[in-house]
């Protein structure tokens, strides 16, 4: 066998490499006590950009790729103005005040659903775009999130967001 002095050193390399291996992963231990609504929120957006009832989510802290899962298949009206839809899984990157590449959201817009593949933050407003177009709302309006099939209007309560122009194109106006 080795001298006292390695016989000692073998147990404290062993606690000390446990250490470094349990303290060099603390986003991913953190993030499985964290729901994607707080996740949100560490990036700078309002919890209500996700409906209730989100399962679960992934997110590589690294690149910002995430996916949220829902039961189901999620929709809702937003004071008659707008029809939103989230499928079972939503995906894309996020990083601080940006949501970009998304996949799994839809906005009515007039008469065609149409994926919205991007949401800014510009100080109080977020900017919603699905491509050539785009709608601008107050943060404010996301302060709660809005339930599967109700959206705002369940149990007969009603928040009231006011009509703002559908989504436009960044050459009107100019």
């Amino acid at each position: 066998m080795g001298s006292a002095t390695t016989q000692r050193l073998i147990p404290f390399a062993a606690t000390l490499i446990y250490l470094i291996l349990i303290h060099s992963t603390p986003a991913s231990s953190s993030l499985e006590n964290r729901t994607a609504y707080e996740v949100l929120e560490d990036y700078n957006f309002p919890v209500g950009l996700l409906p209730k009832g989100v399962k679960g989510y992934d997110l590589n802290i690294t690149t910002g790729k995430f996916s949220a899962y829902f039961n189901d298949t999620c929709s809702f009206s937003l004071e008659s103005s707008y029809q939103l839809k989230y499928m079972p899984t939503i995906e894309g990157y996020i990083s601080n005040g940006k949501l970009s590449t998304l996949e799994g959201i839809y906005v009515r817009v007039f008469f065609m659903w149409m994926q919205i593949v991007e949401i800014l933050r510009y100080g109080d407003e977020l900017f919603f775009s699905v491509g050539v177009l785009f709608s601008v709302f107050p943060i404010d309006y996301f302060e709660e999130s809005p339930q599967c099939g109700c959206g705002f209007q369940c149990g007969g309560g009603q928040v009231r967001m006011p009509r703002i122009n559908p989504f436009v194109s960044p050459y009107e106006g100019s």
